[in-house]
Order: structure tokens, then C-alpha cells, then sequence
């Protein structure tokens, strides 16, 4: 399908009709299409927004599904979207205010898998190191009960990269816990201290439509020369996209072997263990393991206020530590979230010319207050993200294993963790019949006492919704 002004209006009328709370619709509605830049192989759509808060809002709370929609309708091709503001008036500061009064997308959010408009950076020889975030630094890094044993491998590797039993090391966390940010810091610092190591970075996404593409060009040599002897240094976001790609994943198991061989570093980085990503191949999620392995957790208090302090600090922001406080207890699920809604109090304050204080960060953030809730929406997107699977699945008849697990283990933990009917959590799944929801409870109390694997999925699950409601 051709990307234009059409193809626009197919993915807002989507979303539309998947919004399901009518006072978002305006929020939609006003992203317009402007033109469509790049090539075939990774177009870019432009789109137009009114002015820099829409512009904020529209990437927090929409640009993901933008992404999916845009991803689905482009035969699964990837695609760039890029807001701009339109040189229009900006809107008056009743119609900004009014927009915070509105109530905000759902809560929880875990970002879908999208394509992300990584590019491939290279740092070495005759490049230029800007290439490289220079603002992802170890310096920059807050270190946290949650990440201190993850931080002090990437350092120890971006001292001495390629020696000792660093290799690979794979970084697992949730989303936005900050694996790119020490993705990035290695590269910096390796950079810095042996300007003479070629560093590539790219995400595992844009590695498998590169090689998918030179495979239909016949053009292998020229991708092997690129990733495997035109680099020393390695730095993989990602990594968890590989299972989608087992025509590719050879190339990529290859690309390990060598590496490991040459002793050349590679840094991976996974929002799953190599042990939970689907359709990875036994060899590659073997290779994976064989280094080490550091995960990141969420976030604590302590480690979230810290990292608050920095943030505004950074931001020439004068907070009171009850302001920092109440932000850091608020922003639970993730340092995405929590730099999140740090600059939408400051976009807000800059624009309204108000102090930041608590009744002006209240006001803002006021529907994060319910935090201690958590939907069954919610659970049902944690649990299709978990085990790969779409959330039409789970609400549909499909009785094939690979779903009735994932159902079941949904239905399991919405009524741990909810009050609510065995009929209104049946209606939520497509509209089964209350005794379906009860067998599926008891089978997954019966599976986690024999099925080892299932019970730690179920035990991450509830670690999630936990961090999620801080209950």
C-alpha cells in the first residue's frame, strides 16, 4: 500500500475505532499527514501536530500504536514516523490546560514491539564519535540497588572489551529500565579509551531486514564483511526481535561464533532471558548464555528519587524533596515513565509560567494516583507480551496450546490480583462461559506445581503487576 495521505487516514480511523475512551478521539484527530520521505526499504512517514505539547503527548501516549498499525498495513515492512509541528498558531493556554484535565490513556502501557528508527552507528577509524549518544554515559547513569551488578559489568567490559568471561554479556530488563542507556555508555567509553576499536551498534530489528534484503539482492559478502571483519566492538539493542527471524538467525549465530573466537566483544540487550525468547534457536540462545548474564530490575524508591535529583538537576529544576518524592513514589513501572513525567510537569510549568509544586504536580499526574489498580487490560497485555502472543488470541476460541496456556495464565492472575467476577472476567475473554474461567484457574494451579518453567512465568508476571501497583 502506498504511503500517503490515505494511508494516514486508514491508521487513525483504526485507532479510533480501538480507542475506548471518546474524550482521547481529539488527541487523534489532530495529527494530520504532511509527506512521506525516504526510500522503499525504510520509508518515513511526517506527520503534523499543532504545537510542542502535542507533539509530547502524542509521542507518550500514541506513537506505539501508530507504529503497529502503520507496521501492519506495510506488509510488516519497516517504517519510520517522524512528528513535526505544523507552522501554525499554537493553542491558547485554556485549550493546553483543559487537554491535562481530560483523563489520560490507560496507565499501564507496556510498549509494544515496534520498529524502532535505529540506525546503524559505527564508531572507529575515520568516524565520527557523535555517532554515539554522548549524553549515554557511565557518568550519566544512576546507579541503583536494581542495576548495580549490570553497570559494573558494562564497565569492567568497557575497560578491558574483549577479555576475561565477559563474553557475551547479555543485559535483560524490563522496558525502560535503561539497557540502551548502557549499551550506549559502553560504546562511549570504549570510544574514548581505544579510539582505535570499530564499534557497531544496531538493533536486532534492523539486522534482520538488512540481511532478509540482502538475501533477496544475492548480496551476502558484502553483509558478512559489514558485521563480522568491518567491526571489533558489537553493541546488539533488542535482541529479544531475533525470534521472529529464524531464516536469519544463522547469520546472527555466526556472527557470535566469531566474535567469541576473535575475542571481539559483543553486548546483547533483551527485555526477556535468552530462555524465554520464542523461535530462538537452541544454538544461538546457548551462545547467548555463554558469557554472562546481568538483569535489571525496577527500580526501587530510593534508586528513582536518586535518579529524579539527577534528572532535575540536569533540567536547572529547583524541586523540593516532598515534589521529588511524590513524583518517584507515582513513577513506579519504569525510568521511562519516570523521565516522562518529569518533563511533562516541566513542559506544563514553561507553558502556564507556574511554579512547580505539589499542587501543580498533583494536578498534572493526578490520574497516576491510582496506581494501586491495574486493569484487566492491563494483565491481559503483560501476559501476550510475556508469551509472545496477541491479545486477540487470548480472546479468542483457539484451543491450540501455545494459547490456552497464555489464556489461562491471564485469567489466573486478573483474579489474584482483581476483584472481579468469574463472569466479567470470562465476558473480557471473548465472552466465556464462567466455568471455563474457573477450570482455567485451577489447571494453572495444578500446572505451576509440576511445570517449573510455567511457575517462574507466572511468578515474573506477578513481580510485574506487583511493581506495577505497589501493592
Amino acid at each position: 500500500m502506498e504511503i500517503n495521505s490515505a494511508f494516514w487516514e486508514q491508521i487513525k480511523s483504526n485507532i479510533i475505532q480501538q480507542e475506548q475512551n471518546p474524550s482521547q478521539l481529539t488527541w487523534v484527530s489532530s495529527v494530520s499527514y504532511v509527506t512521506t520521505e525516504g526510500d522503499q526499504e525504510c520509508p518515513k512517514m511526517v506527520l503534523g501536530v499543532r504545537n510542542q505539547f502535542f507533539q509530547y503527548y502524542i509521542q507518550e501516549s500514541y506513537l506505539d500504536k501508530f507504529y503497529l498499525e502503520a507496521q501492519k498495513l506495510n506488509n510488516n515492512k519497516p517504517i519510520v514516523i517522524d512528528l513535526r509541528i505544523l507552522p501554525k498558531e499554537e493553542a491558547t493556554s485554556s485549550e493546553i490546560e483543559k487537554s491535562f484535565e481530560e483523563p489520560a490513556p490507560s496507565v499501564y502501557r507496556e510498549p509494544i514491539q515496534r520498529v524502532k528508527p535505529l540506525t546503524m552507528m559505527s564508531v572507529g577509524p575515520g568516524r565520527p564519535n557523535e555517532q554515539l549518544n554522548p549524553e549515554l554515559t557511565f557518568k550519566s547513569f544512576v546507579v541503583g540497588r536494581n542495576n548495580e551488578f549490570a553497570h559494573a559489568a558494562c564497565y569492567n567490559i568497557a575497560q578491558n572489551p574483549g577479555t576475561g568471561n565477559y563474553n557475551p554479556l547479555f543485559i535483560c530488563g524490563p522496558v525502560g529500565m535503561g539497557k540502551t542507556h548502557l549499551l550506549q555508555a559502553v560504546g562511549n567509553e570504549i570510544s574514548a579509551a581505544f579510539p582505535h576499536l570499530r564499534i557497531l551498534y544496531f538493533s536486532a530489528e534492523r539486522f534482520l531486514n538488512e540481511c532478509i534484503s540482502h538475501i533477496q539482492r544475492k548480496s551476502m559478502e558484502s553483509f558478512r564483511q559489514k558485521y563480522r571483519e568491518s567491526a571489533d566492538v558489537i553493541l546488539v539493542d533488542d535482541v529479544q526481535m531475533l525470534g521472529r527471524g529464524e531464516a536469519v538467525q544463522g547469520e546472527f549465530f555466526h556472527i557470535l561464533n566469531a566474535f567469541i573466537e576473535q575475542k571481539k566483544q559483543i553486548v546483547l540487550a533483551s527485555d526477556r532471558l535468552p530462555k524465554d525468547i520464542m523461535g530462538l534457536e537452541d544454538r544461538s540462545r546457548s551462545r547467548m548464555e555463554y558469557g554472562v548474564i546481568a538483569d535489571i530490575k525496577m527500580p526501587d524508591l530510593e534508586t528513582r528519587i536518586a535518579i529524579l535529583r539527577y534528572k532535575a538537576e540536569k533540567e536547572a529544576l529547583r524541586l523540593s524533596e516532598e515534589v521529588i518524592t511524590h513524583i518517584a513514589r507515582i513513577s513506579k513501572r519504569s525510568i521511562r515513565q519516570l523521565e516522562g513525567n518529569l518533563k511533562k510537569i516541566k513542559l506544563f510549568s514553561e507553558l502556564q509560567g507556574l511554579p512547580i509544586d505539589m499542587d501543580l504536580v498533583k494536578k498534572i499526574i493526578q490520574h497516576e494516583e491510582a496506581q494501586g489498580t491495574i486493569s484487566i487490560e492491563d494483565i491481559q497485555k503483560l501476559v501476550a507480551d510475556h508469551f509472545q502472543v496477541r491479545m486477540q488470541d487470548l480472546k479468542s476460541s483457539t484451543r491450540s496450546k501455545q494459547i490456552v496456556i497464555p489464556r489461562q495464565a491471564a485469567m489466573y492472575l486478573i483474579k489474584k490480583n482483581l476483584e472481579r467476577s468469574l463472569v466479567d472476567i470470562g465476558r473480557a475473554f471473548g465472552g466465556k462461559d464462567h466455568t471455563t474461567v474457573m477450570n482455567a484457574i485451577e489447571r494453572i494451579d495444578i500446572l505451576t506445581k509440576k511445570d517449573l518453567d510455567l511457575k517462574s512465568s507466572i511468578e515474573e508476571l506477578q513481580t510485574k503487576i506487583h511493581n506495577i501497583t505497589g501493592l
